[in-house]
């Protein structure tokens, strides 16, 4: 009960959050990539924006009461009855008719993406692993 409070406090619920979602997003976009010359496949989108909002809503809403679990709410993502972040990328941008195999997928717009992607999930990566660190220290007693 004492370590689950530890890690449940503070940004590391939201810190573990963000880095599910950039591993889903990581996937979309690498299926979206593996199907780049499939006639009439459409590109998936997860909203990153949109994301970040729905994250913004749920540390304030924690704020207000620190013993309520963390819970993302959006319409693309929710955080299930276990915690888990739940994805359902939508089929935007919408239909492109420069596409004539009927396909709306842009590479220089999938790369564009996983370049944001990485770098969203590095940043988060370095954040969580210091407050990991953090803890490390506190457990053994070292300043």
């Amino acid at each position: 009960m004492y370590f689950e409070n530890l890690l449940n406090r503070g940004a590391t619920p939201g810190l573990v959050t963000m880095l599910s979602y950039a591993e889903s997003r990581h996937k979309m976009i690498a299926e979206n990539i593996a199907n780049l010359t499939t006639p009439d496949y459409k590109a998936r989108q997860l909203d990153a924006k949109a994301f970040q909002r729905a994250l913004g809503e749920a540390f304030d809403r924690r704020k207000q009461d620190p013993r309520k679990p963390f819970v993302i709410e959006g319409r693309q993502f929710r955080t299930d009855a276990t915690g888990a972040l739940q994805v359902t990328p939508a089929l935007e941008p919408p239909d492109n008719l420069l596409f004539h195999d009927g396909t709306n997928l842009s590479l220089e717009r999938e790369m564009a993406d996983l370049a944001e992607n990485t770098l969203m999930h590095q940043m988060t990566s370095a954040l969580l692993k210091g407050r990991v660190d953090g803890l490390r220290k506190a457990i053994r007693g070292r300043a």
